[in-house]
């Protein structure tokens, strides 16, 4: 039993529950496509001012890590945002995550689907101030991911809100983008709470046009664009929008608010999946995905339903410091030795949260190790004074 902070600023006893899933390969084949967004695990022996130098990688427990997400018949959204690209992670690391990962994910029995994040973030700011020059820099990452067999996922870039471009900007570089890449590509609309400079995208304040901007984008060669990730935690714009996609372009819900709703869907449409909670919730995701798939949508449900509350906890505002919980689940279930992030990002939280993350995944059983978990969590309950 430990004592645990609450948000009310008590201290109060908690007991584990015991009742963890045990990870498992899917039964059948999954009907929904599932991308986990992994982070990267650090090296705090190698990290050297952590603030202003490039990331110590432990490669060892990061390709670790993605090798038990394919285990369990998850597919891989590689360096992306979850991963700190532009909060820590330079296009460098980016670029060599990219592949490695590649060549672990060709040696894996299971041959899973890897997309990779492409961006501009290897560019300064200042250089990106018309269409060629931001397109070029998409280009180069658009090579390197095509060079080592990934798939392109076109990342949002600060690049276009920065210069206030218009959507005619925006078109102009991502046609190029999507009708030049070597195989249908997925695009990634990042809403303003996960990263404030990316407030105003596709050139429109107002949701309703940016969604008819990009919906005619994808329309005017849908063949090339396997699919669009949305990540506003918006439900019912994402419900209204993948009604009005092609036929055979993928919803990939980015919503880490609602996702079990989305994928369940509502009888005639329903999202495929993006996550960055996916890769923190891995035996559930994938157990509840298995069990849709064998249209046992009480199970789905039941599996799914309680990982809600604990993804609302680690995506709460400011959203864009979620991936410290995922990074402190890895921890606490021994998927890495150390609660050490790059950039010194484990800060971003507070042991309130932590405390809640402790709780939440005890109950959603996804503490894989509770001894494990519960030692880790005593100590860092230490670290901040609390015995």
């Amino acid at each position: 039993m430990l004592k645990l902070p609450t948000d009310d600023g008590q201290i109060v006893p908690y007991s584990l529950t015991g009742d963890p899933l045990v990870p498992r390969a899917p039964k059948g084949v999954l009907t929904r496509t599932a991308f986990a967004a992994a982070h990267v695990v650090s090296d705090p022996l190698r990290e050297r001012d952590p603030w202003n130098s490039r990331p110590a990688v432990d490669w060892d427990a990061t390709l670790s890590f993605r090798q038990g997400l394919w285990d369990q018949g998850l597919d891989l959204a590689e360096a992306m945002d979850t991963a700190q690209r532009g909060m820590g992670v330079d296009w460098p690391t980016a670029r060599e995550l990219i592949e490695r990962t590649m060549q672990a994910a060709k040696a894996h029995p299971r041959k899973p689907r890897v997309a990779c994040g492409a961006g501009t973030d290897h560019t300064s700011p200042e250089t990106l101030l018309t269409p060629d020059a931001i397109f070029h820099a998409y280009e180069e990452q658009a090579e390197a991911i095509e060079a080592a067999d990934g798939q392109l996922i076109l990342m949002a870039s600060r690049a276009f809100p920065a210069t206030q471009a218009t959507p005619d900007l925006y078109h102009r570089v991502y046609r190029k983008l999507i009708d030049g890449a070597a195989r249908p590509v997925i695009l990634h609309w990042l809403g303003d709470m996960f990263d404030p400079a990316l407030t105003g995208y596709w050139g429109h304040s107002k949701l309703e046009g940016a969604s008819d901007f990009v919906l005619d984008l994808i329309a005017e060669n849908p063949g090339k664009v396997d699919g669009i990730k949305i990540s506003l935690l918006d439900q019912a714009h994402e419900e209204a929008f993948r009604k009005r996609l092609p036929t055979g372009v993928r919803l990939y819900t980015g919503d880490d608010f609602n996702y079990a709703d989305l994928i369940a869907g509502d009888g005639t449409h329903y999202s495929h999946a993006l996550l960055g909670i996916f890769a923190a919730i891995a035996p559930a995701a994938s157990q509840a995905l298995d069990a849709l798939a064998q249209d046992d949508t009480e199970t789905f449900h039941a599996l799914l339903a309680p990982t809600v509350p604990l993804s609302r906890e680690i995506f709460k505002a400011p959203t864009r410091y979620y991936k410290a919980g995922i990074a402190f689940l890895a921890w606490l279930n021994g998927s890495q030795s150390h609660f050490i992030m790059p950039g010194g990002f484990h800060s971003s939280r507070d042991i309130t949260h932590y405390a809640n993350v402790y709780r939440l995944a005890d109950q959603a059983r996804l503490l894989s190790q509770p001894d494990l978990a519960e030692a880790r969590m005593s100590a860092l309950l230490a670290c901040h004074g609390i015995a």
